[in-house]
């Protein structure tokens, strides 16, 4: 089946040589707490030690490297809920071009500044993806600027997949794996990298209840518009793009389940990871803990992975989650 699909077992093999040196291996570590909980051995994806912060530098890398030299010149641009804009202006500097990141007001000030503090020219546009989205169209065409999205992109979708391949490794008789999904394309590479080497093992996608774009397009068939709203998961917020090319293709194929997440769930695995992990997780980066602890993964047959994918999270927001707020967008969201 991978072989008719926009990114292949190939391609992400390919992209793991090409961005090593340049990203983490990050480690896979046991859980006590949850192994317990779920009564197999539950393996943590410790994706937030990756160098921005995310599993995003990895499709940055990738899709940056990919580039030809003259385009890589040019600059290059991007739409970003903030975890993507900021591995791409960290990519693009390393490989001296300079990036231009445009991101709606809903994006928390403190990646606005990190993206900033790596050197990107930062553009902040409107309330939604989508129209951050037209921003980014304007300059490629006005500027000739070269857009990598952020996840809608082979070369993106192939760096993220590497991190499947790495999970394989670390744990080869991985039943379940658990990845956050927004536009598609960890979820979509992680997938496509765990079908290749171990078929019979379940890829589950996990997201908020609020604006799950993707679980939405793949109920309806298609992809459909949703509306966004602001959450602790707000690296998952988002559209996925009426025109999508690669993602949802592959979420549909590949991806066994998508499971939604309340707010107060995130709360509560955001809370989990720092107190029994003794990790700092920003709230996308804690759905899959988020999902165990409340029970919302069924027939467990096997050892879990859980990928946290990021740990660039306000830290006066996190303060309020450790401290048992369990909603605190509720008035900006009745």
């Amino acid at each position: 089946m991978s072989g008719s699909l926009p990114v292949t077992i190939e391609d992400i093999e390919t992209a793991a040589h090409r961005i090593s040196g340049r990203v983490l291996t990050t480690p896979l570590v046991p859980s006590a707490s949850l192994g317990k909980l779920c009564g197999v051995t539950v393996g943590l994806k410790l994706e937030h030690h990756q160098t921005t912060g995310s599993f995003k530098l990895r499709g940055a890398t990738n899709a940056v490297l990919s580039l030809p030299a003259d385009e890589r010149a040019r600059g290059v641009v991007a739409a970003s809920t903030g975890n993507h804009g900021r591995a791409l202006a960290h990519a693009a500097k390393a490989e001296g071009s300079v990036a231009t990141i445009c991101m709606s007001r809903l994006v928390p000030e403190n990646k606005v500044s990190e993206i900033r503090r790596l050197g990107a020219d930062v553009r902040i546009v409107g309330k939604s993806q989508d129209e951050a989205q037209e921003e980014v169209e304007r300059l490629v065409a006005d500027k000739g600027l070269v857009m990598v999205p952020p996840f809608d992109h082979p070369a993106v979708v192939a760096g993220q997949g590497t991190l499947g391949l790495e999970i394989v490794e670390q744990m080869p008789d991985v039943a379940i794996v658990l990845v956050p999904v927004s536009g598609g394309g960890l979820a979509a590479g992680v997938a496509a990298a765990i079908k290749a080497r171990k078929p019979a093992t379940r890829v589950i996608g996990l997201t908020m209840e609020r604006g799950a774009a993707m679980k939405a397009s793949v109920d309806a068939g298609k992809p459909v518009l949703v509306e966004e709203y602001p959450s602790l998961a707000d690296s998952l917020g988002g559209g996925i793009g009426l025109d999508n090319h690669v993602t949802f293709r592959m979420c549909r194929e590949l991806i066994d389940d998508i499971v939604l997440l309340t707010e107060a769930e995130i709360a509560a695995g955001m809370r989990h990871a720092y107190a029994e992990e003794r990790e700092v997780v920003e709230g996308a980066g804690a759905v899959g803990i988020a999902a165990l602890i409340a029970g919302k993964i069924k027939n467990i047959d096997g050892p879990i992975a859980v990928i946290l994918s990021g740990r660039n999270v306000d830290m006066g927001l996190h303060l309020r989650v450790m401290n048992g707020e369990t909603d605190p967008f509720r008035e900006e969201t009745a």
